[in-house]
Order: structure tokens, then C-alpha cells, then sequence
């Protein structure tokens, strides 16, 4: 039986353990929550809506617990975990007030005498969920799963029981039975897609490989978000000094453990040098330290094991001709910190060329030309994000058209907004979530016709 243990990444140190559900509690969950959900489909969608306004102002009020149980399993700043639990905050009022227009049935003009589109729940939805965000992304699948009426269940990562138990309490609070959390080892998670209506998933796309075949075992619908190499183009008309300060902001933020971070610095040779110089500039202004010291704007690895990938990754670049700018040492003593690292000169010989760098590390990418910054770019497994900096907009849109990815941003890093879709293509998954789009992807779009 696999234990939930939670490890301060400042420390190492292991501050909480609980053990899997036993092998006869996932069957009774299921049952109790199934059993839930024919209760909350029947509400109307504004009912539903009132009770998602109270689980708003519960999280509100829980926000500044449920951000040092983030940053005490995870590592992020504390100004970063507030800021997690903001915007679950505004993306649950976000459904609340969106969800009952959206949801309301459609009248479509045919020969019948009466036919429209009604947009009902699956049933049950099992959510299978990473460490990085573990109340953002939660919430990001189950508030607009609950608002079409579906019930939600959540295997959360092992490593994040506190904040994953304390927002349950949240959610329990709010007066909301139709959502439960999974204590279960991974062997039990076919149990749980086999139980389940529906299947979301937020990981690795090695992982995700694993849930889509169990998935599709099993005839389960799914929306998987995936890892991502963002690529960050920036041509020779560009504000350099713009473009320097977002791409290290996105770069590093949360530690560079974000799948829509800026990963890939491409960059045109009129500009390349310039630009550069200013990114290190503004990397060296970075501070490594303390989550909870507000003078530090750079915190530890959530694992020990990924600071170990992350460093064999920069140094299998050292080994192939990249050359190291800035950082690329681990630091000594306790805890996962790992520096802010810029690799100039990565090639396709590099494993970050290929793979997913999930920390603080930059990859610059030289192109010949504006033509080979597309190619570099979408030279990717990857598809999630993109962002393009140039003077001219129009040429903006002609080169973002030509990325293969879920997002192209054209003089902005990459973000994620809950009025537009979030999701990617390739190997960074399928799916959407956020906006109306995200609210559709759990419902059942049925179709009544009357003669």
C-alpha cells in the first residue's frame, strides 16, 4: 500500500504521511458519489451556481492556509501560492455566473415540429492530478464539471496530501457531497477510470499515455493536458528590453515548474546578442532562496529526483555543445534549490532540444532567419503554448499561424485565461479547459427531436 507523504522541498525533511484507502474503499466512493450526482443533475444549472458561489467564498476564506500548505509541500513562493488560490477564486465565480447561459438548452430550426440541444452531465468524472497546482488545477477541471451537474473525484498526486485534504474540507464546507478525493495507489486506478464516466488528467505525457490507454480500454471520454517546451520567438523588430523581462518572468516563475512556461528562447541573429545580454542581466537579478522569505524570488525543486533529471539534462547539453551563461550547479546544503541556468547554443543534439525541461533552466535556440525560428519552433514533441515578440503585429499573426500549438501570444508570454480555451495539440495532449469550451468537454450534447 503506497503512502501520501508530504517533503518540504526548503528542507527535505518528510512532515506528513498518510496511507492508501484499504482495497474495499474506492467501490463505496463510487457508489456514494454516483448516488450524489443524480441529486445534483436534477438542480437547475442557477442552483448549482448559488452552491459554486459559497465554495468561492469558502476558498477565499481558507486562502491563506491553503497557500502555506502549498508552499510547504510544493516550494513555491507564498506569494505565488496566493496568487494559485486568487485565481481558483475567480475561475469559481467565473463558472458560477457563466455555467446556467451556457448550459441552457438550444432551439434549432429543422423540419420537426420542436428540436434543440441540450447539454447534460456524463455522470462521474475521475480526475487524475499533478503536484505543481494542486488547488488551481483541481479546480480548473472540477468547478466547471460540477457546474454541468457531474460528480468529481480526484487521485491527487502522492506527494500533496495536506493541501489536497485541507481543500476537500473546503469543498465539504461549502456544502458540496459530489466531489471526493481518491487515496489510492496507481494499481487501483483502472478501478477508478473503470467506475468513472469520464476521465481528465493533468501530467507528464509519459503518464498520460498510460490514463488514455486505460481510457480507451474502457470506452471512457477524456481531456488530457500534457507537458510542454514552450518556444519564445523573438524577431529583430522587437522590444528587447520587454522581451527580456517576460521571458525570464516566465521562465522562472513558480521555479520553472510550469507546463506553459517559456522553455525554448529563440531567437534571430540581428538581435541575438542583444537580446541575450539583456535575458541574463535580468536572470542574475534573481534570488534564490527561502518560499517564505519575501525577498526571494526563486524557491527549491518540489523533488529530489526532479532536480537530479533537471541537472542531468543541463549537463547532457554542457556535454553537446551548448554553452552555460548563467547557474547549472547544484547548490549545497539542505533542500531541492537549483539555480537559474541559461544555456546558450542548444541544439538538436541536446536533450532539451527535445525534452520537457520542468525547472529553472533556459534554453536559447539561435535560427538563421525568421523562416527557421518557425521551424525551431515547432521542431517540438510539444504543441501547448507559444509566445512571439515583434514590432509588427501583423506579422505577428501571419508567423503564429504557422505554429503548431494550443496558444500562440503575440507580444506577451504565455498564460493561461479563463475566458479562452487552455489545452495543446501533439504531445501535449487533447481537450480544452477554461471558457465555455472547457465547461462542454464533461457534458453529453444531446439532441431531442419531435415531430
Amino acid at each position: 500500500m503506497t503512502a501520501f507523504t508530504s517533503c518540504n522541498p526548503a528542507t527535505g525533511e518528510v512532515v506528513f504521511t498518510r496511507p492508501a484507502w484499504p482495497a474495499d474503499e474506492l467501490p463505496r466512493r463510487l457508489a456514494a458519489l454516483k448516488a450524489a450526482q443524480r441529486g445534483w443533475a436534477r438542480l437547475a444549472p442557477q442552483a448549482r451556481a448559488e452552491k459554486l458561489l459559497v465554495l468561492a467564498d469558502r476558498l477565499e476564506a481558507a486562502r491563506e492556509a491553503l497557500a502555506e500548505r502549498v508552499t510547504l509541500e510544493v516550494g513555491k513562493r507564498t506569494a505565488e501560492c496566493l496568487a494559485e488560490i486568487d485565481k481558483s477564486v475567480q475561475l469559481t465565480r467565473y463558472y458560477a455566473q457563466l455555467a446556467p447561459e451556457l448550459l441552457a438548452a438550444k432551439s434549432i430550426a429543422t423540419q420537426a415540429s420542436a428540436s434543440e440541444v441540450a447539454f447534460e452531465p456524463l455522470g462521474l468524472v475521475l480526475a487524475v492530478m499533478p503536484w505543481n497546482y494542486p488547488v488551481w488545477q483541481v479546480l480548473r477541471f472540477a468547478v466547471p464539471a460540477l457546474a454541468s451537474g457531474n460528480a468529481c473525484l480526484v487521485k491527487p498526486a502522492p506527494s500533496v496530501p495536506l493541501s489536497t485534504g485541507l481543500l476537500l474540507e473546503v469543498v465539504r464546507d461549502a456544502g458540496l457531497d459530489v466531489f471526493d478525493v481518491a487515496w489510492i495507489d496507481h494499481e487501483e486506478v483502472e478501478d477508478a477510470v473503470r467506475g468513472a464516466d469520464a476521465v481528465a488528467f493533468t501530467g507528464s505525457t509519459g503518464t498520460g499515455r498510460v490514463i488514455a490507454s486505460l481510457a480507451g480500454r474502457h470506452i471512457k471520454k477524456t481531456v488530457l493536458e500534457l507537458g510542454g517546451s514552450n518556444p519564445f520567438i523573438v524577431l529583430e523588430d522587437a522590444d528587447l528590453d520587454a522581451a527580456a523581462q517576460e521571458a525570464c518572468h516566465s521562465r522562472f516563475r513558480d521555479a520553472g515548474q510550469s507546463c506553459n512556461a517559456a522553455k525554448r528562447l529563440i531567437v534571430v541573429p540581428e538581435i541575438a546578442d542583444a537580446f541575450i545580454e539583456r535575458f541574463v542581466a535580468e536572470a542574475k537579478k534573481i534570488r534564490l532562496g527561502q518560499p517564505t522569505d519575501p525577498a526571494a524570488s526563486l524557491g527549491p525543486l518540489a523533488r529530489a529526483d526532479l532536480r537530479e533529471k533537471l541537472h542531468a539534462q543541463v549537463l547532457d547539453a554542457l556535454d553537446n555543445g551548448a554553452e552555460r551563461l548563467l547557474g547549472g550547479a547544484v547548490p549545497d546544503g539542505p533542500g531541492f534549490f537549483y539555480p537559474a541556468t541559461v544555456l546558450d547554443h542548444v541544439t538538436s543534439a541536446c536533450r532539451v532540444y527535445h525534452e520537457e525541461a520542468f525547472g529553472p533552466v533556459a534554453s536559447i535556440l539561435r535560427a538563421r532567419d525568421e523562416a527557421d525560428a518557425v521551424r525551431l519552433a515547432n521542431d517540438t514533441p510539444f504543441g501547448l503554448g507559444a509566445a512571439i515578440y515583434t514590432g509588427d503585429v501583423e506579422r505577428g499573426w501571419t508567423l503564429a499561424r504557422q505554429i503548431e500549438a494550443g496558444s500562440v501570444f503575440i507580444n506577451r508570454h504565455t498564460s493561461s485565461d479563463l475566458r479562452l480555451p487552455f489545452g495543446g495539440v501533439k504531445a501535449s495532449g487533447y481537450g480544452r479547459e477554461l471558457s465555455e469550451f472547457g465547461l462542454y468537454e464533461f457534458v453529453n450534447v444531446k439532441t431531442y427531436w419531435q415531430k
